[in-house]
């Protein structure tokens, strides 16, 4: 039966329930009154029949499991909303001019096969919030209320329950799906049909993003003919009355429109522990279809979990899903194979991009737009996280001996190159491991190893993260790993640069375990060995003591590159580097300059002070402000400033 034929059908059949209702209150009021009674109405056949779609009446029946004496308290609850001749019956029926509501008492007077069971607080209508007594009202003679969200279902009317507006979410319609989450929702579908049960297993949807994890349910729901909602675990109450409320609501709620809950507990682990056992028991209780949603899985539960891992599409999937998008820009067809390789977006992100290029800009430059548009939308998460360093130097602004230079060159291949050689080439289907690129740079402080790292994001055009080590490591058992996995995860959309500055404070060498913090502070470094080899982007880590590195860390490193201090030629080099062409000058020997022995970072430092002395006596840099200058900075280094000739030559 189609949907506008089910409400016309549903209609007539809930004014039939209705008309069978002020009969009997008709008949009651004449026995009353002494008067012959009224006759009754011959049966007629049920508008909706078909087992497929069963009235709104019979369904709650069925639901609900009531009596006919229950079914009929329920209709007449509802009658006195949906027609307004059923007021002045009840009151006329009661013998009280002034009881112009449905009451238990009425109903027990007035209908066949009543039962006081009915009115108790375990039976159907009060369970499951039906019907509601007036509180501070005597039991039997206080007023009766159909609960609006079964009236509206009565009527063939959907809608979430107005007490669950706020906690639970309706998910969106499905959308078309990749190939490989469709299977995940396939096999979430086949799990639901049979699982309802509160003593059956649930199952948990981990891995991906929420909103990726919410599409595969959605499609999963759809497939066996239900719609979801979704429950934030921060919205679960603590209060036993409260959770006993939320859980009855729930189950009623799944019982009218077979809807199906999505748990969502991303964020269980930051919840206090009141609210997370909360959580837990809530899963364990529910007697409804429900779906534990969470980027791992949630442990603790009593109940059976079959768990189901969701991942963002495949490398082939994303490219597809760019080829479709750009299908419009015909010309931009070859960016498919760099941006898949380079980005890791779901449906949502990739149509954005896409719709991105209709916008203001044109048809200037389109593919700039397409990168710089999928770096943008990357960086919200590691923002949070990590502190972005926008890049200020080129190959131009950094002085190298020729060895690490070429060192560094390579690295630009292997993240530029990789999706070739691990997909099209097949070296990821030899192995899942060391395919992370990860490279150290070792060397004393201002040798040049962030300015590299800015290098390498300017001519790669990704985005560079220095992760702030005080914000990762917690003197808290497995705070250390939650922070990494938070990280390592918000950055692999975007495949940005990870730069890890000092790593030694964090990836020391391993050590022997006397105690619980050794035996912890090890697997900390295990896991984030494992989550370097996993990272698809570039991992660089810098230490001025690369001996301090745990072994373990070397063998899993790509690259190594030693940054040596520079000789007298290098650091002549630098100097002529350091003032930018615009910087007015007078006099400067970068040969006698050169002769000062300090390092890259030493000399910009000295460069920069000099340029504001100069600014203060509104002249060009010279000798003597740099030499202002160097004598302050060796006094940070607490050396003695050499003796050479500052003249002016």
């Amino acid at each position: 039966m189609s949907q506008p034929a089910w409400i016309e059908a549903n209609q007539l059949a809930l004014t039939r329930e209705v008309a069978e209702i002020k009969l009997a209150l008709e008949r009651h009021r004449d026995r009353h009154e002494g008067a012959a009674p009224a006759p009754q109405i011959a049966p007629q056949e049920n508008p909706v029949s078909d087992g497929d779609a069963l009235s709104a009446v019979d369904a709650v029946t069925s639901a609900f499991a009531l009596s006919p004496f229950e079914r009929r308290v329920l209709v007449l609850c509802a009658a006195v909303e949906l027609d307004g001749s059923v007021a002045s019956l009840c009151a006329a029926a009661a013998g009280d001019p002034q009881r112009s509501y449905p009451t238990f008492a009425l109903a027990l007077a007035a209908f066949p096969d009543a039962h006081w069971s009915a009115i108790v607080p375990a039976s159907p209508l009060r369970h499951w919030r039906l019907v509601e007594v007036t509180a501070g009202q005597p039991l039997t003679s206080g007023p009766l209320r159909v609960d609006e969200r079964v009236l509206h279902f009565l009527a063939g009317i959907e809608y979430v329950a107005e007490q669950l507006d706020g906690l639970a979410r309706p998910l969106p319609p499905a959308q078309a799906l990749p190939p490989s989450q469709q299977h995940v929702a396939e096999r979430l579908a086949a799990h639901l049909r049979d699982r309802s049960a509160r003593d059956s297993p649930i199952t948990q949807l981990c891995g991906a993003d929420r909103r990726t994890r919410d599409a595969v349910a959605a499609a999963a729901f759809e497939l066996v003919g239900r719609r979801v909602c979704a429950l934030a675990a921060e919205a679960v109450p603590v209060h036993p009355a409260e959770h006993e409320g939320l859980l009855r609501l729930w189950e009623r709620e799944a019982a009218l429109g077979g809807a199906g809950l999505l748990v969502d507990c991303d964020d269980l682990n930051e919840l206090e522990p009141g609210r997370r056992t909360a959580v837990e028991r809530l899963i364990d209780r529910i007697d409804a279809v429900a779906v534990v949603s969470a980027r791992d899985l949630v442990r603790g539960l009593r109940r059976e979990s079959l768990r189901l891992d969701v991942g963002k599409p495949t490398a082939e999937e994303q490219a597809q899903l760019w080829r479709d998008v750009l299908r419009p820009h015909a010309d931009l067809n070859g960016s498919v194979e760099v941006l898949s390789s380079q980005f890791d977006l779901d449906p949502y992100a990739i149509a954005t991009v896409a719709a991105s290029l209709d916008g203001p800009g044109g048809n200037d430059d389109l593919e700039t737009r397409l990168w710089d548009e999928c770096r943008r939308l990357s960086r919200p998460r590691l923002d949070d996280l990590a502190q972005r360093i926008v890049p200020a130097a080129a190959w131009d602004d950094i002085v190298l001996p020729a060895p690490q230079r070429e060192v560094l060159r390579e690295i630009t291949i292997h993240v530029r190159h990789r999706a070739r050689v691990y997909e099209t080439w097949g070296f990821r289907a030899k192995s899942s491991r060391g395919l992370g690129i990860a490279a150290l740079f070792a060397g004393p402080s201002g040798t040049g190893k962030t300015m590299a790292a800015e290098v390498l994001a300017d001519e790669l055009r990704l985005d560079l993260y220095r992760i702030d080590l005080s914000a990762v490591v917690s003197k808290y058992i497995g705070e250390t790993e939650k922070n990494l996995r938070r990280l390592f995860d918000a950055a692999e959309g975007s495949g940005a640069i990870l730069l890890f500055d000092e790593a030694d404070a964090l990836f020391g060498k391993r050590t022997e375990v006397k105690d619980s913090h050794d035996r912890y502070a090890n697997i900390e470094v295990s896991y984030l060995l494992q989550r370097m080899e996993a990272y698809r982007g570039l991992a660089i880590l810098t230490t001025n003591l690369v001996e301090a590195l745990d072994p373990a860390f070397r063998r899993r490193l790509r690259f190594l590159v030693q940054f040596p201090f520079p000789n007298e030629e290098q650091r002549r080099e630098i100097w002529e580097r350091t003032f930018p062409q615009e910087t007015p000058r007078r006099g400067l020997d970068v040969a006698r300059l050169g002769r000062l022995d300090l390092a890259g970072g030493n000399i910009r430092n000295i460069g920069l002070s000099a340029a504001f002395l100069a600014a203060e006596a509104d002249d060009a840099v010279e000798m003597s402000h740099v030499a202002r200058a160097a004598r302050a900075e060796y006094a940070k280094l607490e050396r003695p400033l050499p003796e050479i000739d500052w003249t002016v030559s």
